[in-house]
């Protein structure tokens, strides 16, 4: 009975260390933390089953710069996540610190001219197009993205490859 209780005490202390870790604002956490955003360095990229080039190829990454969450690390291998939930091995030098969202939500979505929904939309961008992440702002819904010459306020809620609370500067 105290081995079960041990286990559930340690396993909630995780669980808690992991999602305050989560909130913290990006400059106060550790840029090897997991788990944490990285982009594709290029296109292609092969994502394996496990870490190691004996590990089956299950898909091809065609998008460069498409951001993946790391969740595992293995000597020089990454356990991404990315956009659709899919977890996979990727090489870690096929990854790169620079950060990019993704537009996931589905059809057009406004690029606003300031961080409010009342601003006046500057551009329609199509889901699963990649942005830089210029900056997400503290105690905001709102990112700043720059996709190639069109610079915009996107919500939050409509990218992936940022955390909930997380501050970029």
């Amino acid at each position: 009975m105290k081995r079960i209780l041990l286990v559930a005490i340690l396993c909630l202390a995780g669980i808690l260390a992991a999602l305050a870790q989560e909130s913290l604002p990006n400059n106060n956490r550790d840029e090897n933390a997991l788990p944490r955003f990285v982009s594709l360095r290029s296109s292609p990229v092969n994502a394996r089953s496990g870490p190691g080039v004996k590990y089956p190829i299950e898909w091809v990454y065609m998008q460069k710069s498409a951001p993946v969450e790391i969740i595992a690390e293995f000597e020089d291998w990454r356990r991404v996540k990315d956009w659709q939930g899919s977890e996979s091995w990727i090489k870690a030098q096929m990854l790169n610190k620079k950060r990019f969202a993704k537009v996931i939500t589905p059809g057009e979505n406004n690029l606003y001219a300031k961080n409010n929904l009342k601003a006046k939309v500057i551009a329609r961008v199509e889901d699963e197009t990649i942005a830089e992440i210029v900056k997400c702002p503290a105690n905001n819904d709102f990112c700043l993205l720059k996709f190639e010459q069109i610079e915009g306020w996107m919500p939050r809620k409509n990218i992936y490859g940022v955390y909930p609370n997380e501050v970029i500067d």
